[in-house]
């Protein structure tokens, strides 16, 4: 079996404030040094690391391995990098448990970090084409002539976007595409963000992050969560995707840029007895599946960030699970919309029959059990960290519950698809 001992993590800010003199790799180590603090792993060797970041520079290859090598671990511990866009730290998760699951080692360490403040820019092609040329001529005189064919058009550069490649329009427009398709409304998109937020502050005042956020500097709480929120400032934002009259998306029902970076601690029954600790929850299943967005998105419900309900699906159907067979659902907030798309189609009897090959409806959740201790909205989404982010919390809420409980995590990813997961409690 494979457990979730306890993650830990940085408070999570707005990009270019908190973090913005700080690498992607000191961010990472950040959050693996509180992992090791917390469960006093200074100079062990575990099995294996599986970290990853989306917004990743070429200077950050080994982002992995380097950041194992400052954060107290033994110098032997081996670590890899993943990518799988918001996905992830939840990929990572899974490998580690299947690794544990394996018997091929008994601990090890998942988790994901992203930083749009440490960005490198790029500079056009045909720029480094001619830095190239410059320098493979031999002579002073060569180098000299060469100099003339730059131009200040070629030092403008490029600054990466989050845009589909396949598509060229951002995750944001592609949300507005769904809402507009499932006739989501901008009052039911603020509703959810607004109870994020809440959620997330009162979890705060409880005291459950006290062990899960540590400090950075005098900060110890995610910068973006907003106790003081209220609908009617949330009514008065307009539309940042779709600015005409249709548009709904705004900055306060979407995940502002986010950096931050997050990390659990995994075990197999061996390895609790190695490291003496106490495993939270038991990692279950996951899943990952991908929708053809480009080709479907506005005729079938299968836009861009529709790809968690068939993951959902299939992985219920393995595990012999319905919907409503789980006491708490960690469903990724990227944008208020897309969560209730999501809701919506597992609602409907069309949607479940044509796509999801069902003979009818999964059913509605109970949205008391959706995100209890605020989500993506209300915390912050840094897009590689988010799900050891959910991991984490998902495994302390079930820590807490009485009796046998279960919880079902679903994450919307770009290029349009979705990871799902299952845990249980000990």
């Amino acid at each position: 079996m494979a457990f979730i001992v306890g993650g830990a993590r940085v408070p999570f800010a707005k990009s270019f404030t908190l973090f913005r003199d700080v690498t992607s790799q000191q961010l990472m180590t950040l959050s693996l040094r509180a992992l090791v603090e917390k469960y006093k792993l200074s100079n062990k060797t575990l099995g294996d690391v599986a970290l990853g970041a989306v917004m990743k520079s070429s200077k950050d290859w080994n982002l992995a391995r380097e950041s194992v090598m400052a954060s107290g671990l033994s110098a032997n511990t081996s670590a890899y990098d993943v990518q799988r866009a918001c996905g992830t730290s939840l990929e990572n998760t899974l490998q580690i448990a299947l690794k544990l699951n394996a018997g091929m080692m008994t601990t090890g360490i998942a988790g994901g970090v992203d930083s749009n403040s440490d960005i490198t820019l790029l500079f056009k092609k045909k720029f480094t084409q001619k830095l190239f040329d410059l320098n493979m001529q031999k002579s002073a005189i060569q180098k000299a002539l060469k100099v003339f064919d730059f131009n200040f058009s070629d030092l403008k550069p490029e600054t990466p976007a989050v845009v589909e490649p396949q598509t060229g329009l951002s995750m944001g427009q592609h949300c507005e595409l769904m809402v507009k398709e499932w006739k989501i409304s901008r009052e039911a998109q603020d509703q959810l963000s607004f109870e994020s937020h809440q959620k997330g502050a009162k979890a705060y005042d409880e005291g459950f992050y006290q062990d899960l956020v540590f400090h950075f500097e005098t900060q110890s709480k995610d910068l973006i969560l907003r106790k003081e929120t209220t609908l009617e400032k949330l009514k008065t934002l307009k539309p940042v995707f779709d600015r005409t009259s249709s548009g709904t998306l705004t900055a306060g029902n979407s995940t502002a840029l986010t950096d931050g970076s997050s990390a659990v601690l995994m075990c197999s029954e061996k390895g609790l007895s190695e490291l003496q600790v106490t495993p939270q929850a038991r990692f279950v299943d996951a899943q990952f599946s991908a929708v053809d967005f480009v080709a479907r998105e506005g005729k079938s419900g299968q836009g861009l960030l529709m790809a968690p309900t068939v993951a959902v699906s299939q992985l219920l159907q393995r595990q012999n699970l319905s919907l409503q067979d789980f006491d708490y659902y960690e469903i990724h907030e990227a944008f208020a919309g897309q969560v209730l798309c999501t809701l919506k189609a597992w609602e409907s009897d069309d949607y479940c029959k044509k796509t999801l090959g069902r003979n009818q409806a999964m059913g509605s959740i109970d949205r008391t059990k959706i995100n209890i201790k605020g989500g993506s909205l209300a915390l912050g989404h840094p897009f590689a960290a988010t799900g050891t982010r959910i991991v984490g919390t998902l495994a302390k809420i079930l820590s807490q519950h009485s009796g046998k409980g279960r919880g079902l995590i679903s994450i919307c990813t770009g290029g349009g698809m979705g990871v799902a997961a299952v845990l249980e409690t000990v």
